[in-house]
């Protein structure tokens, strides 16, 4: 064996196991390359059916969790009136005030816009009464003012509380968190009274009387300024009887759209005997 053959095995020896090593590097270079390029071409196909299918399911998620939710919202309630009327009404408490605020400023603005409307018809009739009554005339406008009016009506499912059609003669606070928080005072206080075997007909709150009419599956939750007497109040449980065998006639607890529109027509419509 020559020198150069020699020279030519040692050089062999010396690098097979860095020449294989370069290939085995090279080999899992290669594959990582092919899970990639797959894996990109894998994204391509299944990205649209993932967003597909998370379409779908946010679409259908009031149709297949709703009535879960929903009953899940009946037990709660049911299970923990103390507890929802303790978080409720601080919050209601701050909202109601508001409201109640604003509807002072709102009263004081029609007495002086009423007041200063002196040469209409009215103004001349309650000019005369003034003299010949000997009542001012502001006095005057805020008895008239004061004339008992159904703000808002709320139609609430008994036990869950849960909110079937409303009426208002103006924008309010939030209708659901009202009749919860209605449902939960009503069952709270015929709970305390049970031997009593009557249900909570009325709740007084400042300017407002909150008439609850009992009904076997609902009850409705009338809320009237101004002043509400004993007759006006037999009046109106007329009245919501009337509009409860037209809601039964009609089956109207299944479609609010048509349920308010009944409300809207009949409340809006409504004038106690002494107006």
């Amino acid at each position: 064996m020559t020198e150069d053959e020699k020279l030519a095995l040692l050089k062999t020896i010396l690098l097979t196991d860095d020449r294989e090593y370069a290939e085995s590097i090279t080999h899992k270079i290669n594959v990582l390359e092919e899970i990639l390029r797959e894996r990109h071409r894998l994204s391509e196909k299944v990205s649209p059916i993932i967003k597909e299918q998370l379409d779908d399911f946010t679409k259908n998620i009031p149709q297949n969790l709703g009535p879960a939710i929903t009953e899940s919202l009946k037990i709660q309630i049911e299970n923990s009136k103390d507890e929802v009327v303790e978080a409720l009404y601080p919050i209601l408490g701050k909202m109601v005030k508001k409201y109640i605020s604003q509807e002072i400023k709102v009263l004081s603005e029609q007495v002086n816009k009423t007041a200063k409307d002196t040469f209409s018809m009215q103004g001349v009739k309650r000019k005369f009464k003034s003299i010949f009554t000997g009542v001012s005339e502001n006095e005057i406008i805020i008895s008239d003012l004061g004339n008992a009016k159904v703000e808002q009506v709320f139609i609430i499912e008994k036990g869950s509380g849960i909110l079937i059609g409303s009426f208002h003669l103006k924008e309010t606070v939030d209708e659901d968190m009202i009749s919860g928080m209605l449902t939960a005072i009503k069952g709270f206080v015929e709970d305390a009274f049970k031997q009593s075997n009557h249900d909570l007909q009325s709740i007084e709150y400042d300017l407002y009387e909150i008439h609850l009419h009992n009904f076997h599956k609902y009850y409705i939750a009338t809320a009237v300024s101004g002043t509400f007497t004993e007759t006006l109040e037999n009046e109106l449980e007329n009245f919501n009887l009337e509009v409860s065998q037209e809601i039964n006639k009609k089956n109207l607890l299944d479609s609010r759209e048509a349920l308010e529109e009944l409300l809207l027509t009949r409340y809006s419509a409504l004038k106690f005997s002494n107006q």
